[in-house]
């Protein structure tokens, strides 16, 4: 699948008022998923969904007056779909239910649910929410099993969770901009919901079914939240997430990296991202690589040269001529 630039797929504006709640049971049911539908409104229902994909992952935007939904075990068996789902609720109060718990989700949230299983939610107030349809395979590759991580509201004011939800609030509206990197942007779009969702499984206790997969995530997660400390040195991160240099280096080596390259290279990342970003034109160079951990100008430069083949200035030059947006 490759990516494609939001188009609505369904809206209840294309039928008559009295027609809505018909036609939404009729269209959802067929086409997104089997379920037992209610209209918190009556007959005035209004609904639509917007629809893209990046790589091999769904994305909607998801608006609707208040309603219920409830999936049964029944429902399931006419359903194909075998996708974990990532909410991130932008408006409105939802209360999801699955695998025996029950949570409120509110502006902000991130909510995980899972396709393959009875699930139901009740939307008190008019929603909107993105959603992103994840493989099977690529969840349970990061986070083992979703049955533990559904139907928990995660605040977006917990670092690693508004991180992701920034990064998801982009997608809809670049999708048409990501061109043939579709593939790598998804998977970074997953590997930090996961790093958001294991830092929650550690919370509530869980284990993963991938211990050293779990090591690895909050291994660069700790690196993400530091990468700003100039003072920052392997044996910290280390020691922070538990385990020895030597075997933060053998976990990061699948990757071709050690634990000191990979720093650099995400201080890197991090300071192409801004040279590139239109909207931070009016910073120096320099001030953005004192911002992203950097302490030697000359050394950045050099550094920045080795991995892109140009010099900063260049870059943000380049940058500026193809008008490129940061990814």
């Amino acid at each position: 699948m490759q990516a494609w630039a939001m188009k609505i797929a369904y809206s209840t504006s294309v039928v008559r008022p009295e027609e809505r709640v018909a036609y939404w049971r009729e269209v959802v049911n067929e086409n997104q998923a089997r379920h037992d539908f209610h209209s918190c409104v009556g007959p005035s229902f209004d609904g639509s969904i917007t629809a893209g994909a990046l790589g091999g992952i769904g994305i909607s935007l998801f608006e609707c007056d208040p309603c219920e939904v409830n999936r049964t075990q029944r429902d399931l068996t006419h359903c194909q779909s075998d996708d974990v789902l990532l909410i991130l609720q932008q408006a409105g109060r939802s209360i999801v239910s699955q695998d025996g718990r029950e949570a409120v989700a509110e502006q902000g949230d991130l909510v995980l649910m899972d396709t393959g299983r009875p699930c139901g939610a009740r939307h008190q107030s008019a929603l909107s929410c993105i959603i992103l349809s994840i493989p099977r395979p690529a969840f349970v590759a990061r986070l083992g099993s979703a049955r533990s991580l559904t139907a928990r509201a995660i605040s977006t004011s917990k670092p690693l969770a508004g991180l992701a939800a920034g990064f998801l609030r982009l997608l809809p509206e670049r999708l048409d901009l990501i061109g043939e990197q579709e593939a790598k942007i998804a998977d970074q779009a997953v590997d930090l919901i996961a790093l958001a969702f294991s830092v929650e499984a550690d919370q509530r206790g869980v284990t993963l079914s991938y211990p050293r997969a779990a090591t690895l995530l909050r291994l660069k997660s700790a690196i993400e939240t530091h990468l700003n400390n100039r003072e920052l040195k392997p044996a910290m991160v280390a020691e922070q997430v538990g385990i020895s240099v030597r075997y933060a280096n053998a976990l990061l080596s699948e990757e071709g990296f050690s634990l000191e390259r990979y720093i650099l290279h995400r201080r890197l990342e991090r300071c192409r991202c801004a040279l590139a970003d239109v909207s931070q034109m009016h910073r120096t160079i320099g001030e953005i690589a004192f911002s992203w951990g950097f302490s030697d100008l000359s050394h950045f430069g050099r550094r920045f040269r080795k991995a892109y083949g140009c010099a900063p200035g260049d870059y943000r030059r380049h940058a500026a001529n193809c008008r490129l947006e940061p990814l």
